[in-house]
């Protein structure tokens, strides 16, 4: 009697598919992190990913907005698994510096461990300059349930701000972790010099800078 073992798991067509996406989803990252996101077609991208086919962007994703998120969740799926560990060890602190590092680090750490060259903190200073496309990153960064649990930890041991004045410097504190990171990842793309040496080095001056960001003194004209 011949047993037959079938191989369990993917098909090689279902392997191809994951394939082609995967590499449309790394050039077109690269892509809009270089010339923005209005600057690039679908068809640059799949010319550029290697794609015969000029429509093969829209066959896998859709609409550029639909790129646009599978890019950011698939970093924020990454970035959540350690963020998860970073607020589990912190729990019920009421130190407003570890609820910044919980913000920070994770993010940090995450393109740390790409390796180099990067691309995910300049394509995400396109989108969020971008008023079209903005509301994709904060939409996915808020549906984390570890981001959340970091906002109420952030508010229970938060100084009593008006509510403008928290208003104005939450913006202040996503504009400067997303810009000192791309201009971070840009500098080390280019082989020039960094502020800081490491990116946990530069987690440790962001969280610096937001902690006294967020409990400074509230002057009024």
């Amino acid at each position: 009697m011949v047993i037959v073992v079938t191989k369990v798991g993917r098909t090689p067509r279902a392997e191809q598919v994951g394939a082609t996406r995967q590499q449309i989803l790394v050039t077109a990252e690269r892509l809009f992190a270089e010339q923005g996101l209005y600057a690039v077609s679908n068809r640059q991208i799949s010319a550029a990913a290697g794609q015969g086919n000029n429509a093969a962007v829209g066959y896998h994703f859709g609409t550029k907005a639909d790129l646009v998120r599978a890019i950011v969740r698939k970093h924020t799926e990454r970035i959540e698994a350690l963020r998860v560990e970073m607020v589990a060890a912190v729990e019920g602190s009421r130190d407003i510096r570890d609820w910044v590092s919980c913000l920070v680090r994770p993010f940090t750490a995450h393109l740390d461990s790409l390796g180099g060259p990067t691309w995910f903190a300049r394509f995400g200073a396109q989108v969020v300059t971008d008023p079209a496309f903005r509301a994709i990153m904060a939409e996915e960064a808020l549906a984390t349930p570890s981001l959340k649990r970091v906002l109420e930890g952030f508010d229970r041991c938060s100084p009593d701000l008006p509510a403008d004045i928290r208003a104005e410097r939450g913006d202040m504190i996503r504009t400067l972790m997303v810009h000192v990171c791309a201009e971070r990842e840009r500098a080390l793309a280019e082989g020039t010099v960094t502020p800081r040496a490491t990116w946990a080095e530069a987690a440790a001056g962001l969280v610096d800078a937001i902690t006294g960001l967020w409990t400074a003194p509230v002057t009024r004209p």
